[in-house]
C-alpha cells in the first residue's frame, strides 16, 4: 500500500502564507522552504513516529506530534500519523501561541 501526506486546507494555506513572508526579500528563500518543508514532510512520511509528541486538551488533537522544517527550524510541521500515511493539520512558526493557532 502506498503511503501519502495529507495536507488539510489551513496547513496549505500555511505554507502559502509563510513562503510569502519569507520571499517578501528573497523570491528564492520562498521556494527553498517550500522545497524544505516537502523534503520534510517526506521524511515524516518513512518515519511518522519522528517527531515530538505534543498534547493539547482538545480530543479532535489526539496523536498529533511536531517536527521542524529542516532549515527553517523554527517552523513546525504538526502532523498525525494516519493509516495511509501522515496527515499535516497545521505548519506555525514556533514563536505563535500554538494553542490559539488549532483553535482559531
Amino acid at each position: 500500500m502506498k503511503r501519502t501526506i495529507y495536507s488539510h486546507p489551513k496547513a496549505r494555506t500555511d505554507l502559502v502564507e509563510l513562503a510569502a513572508h519569507i520571499g517578501m526579500d528573497d523570491p528564492s528563500a520562498a521556494l527553498g522552504f517550500l522545497d524544505a518543508a516537502q523534503a520534510t514532510m517526506k521524511r515524516l512520511l518513512a518515519s511518522p513516529r519522528l517527531g515530538r509528541s505534543r498534547n493539547f486538551e482538545r480530543i479532535t488533537l489526539a496523536g498529533l506530534r511536531s517536527f521542524p522544517i529542516k532549515g527553517y527550524e523554527k517552523h513546525l510541521i504538526f502532523y498525525r500519523p494516519a493509516e495511509r500515511g501522515i496527515e499535516v493539520l497545521r505548519v506555525i512558526h514556533g514563536a505563535r501561541d500554538l494553542g490559539a493557532q488549532f483553535f482559531e
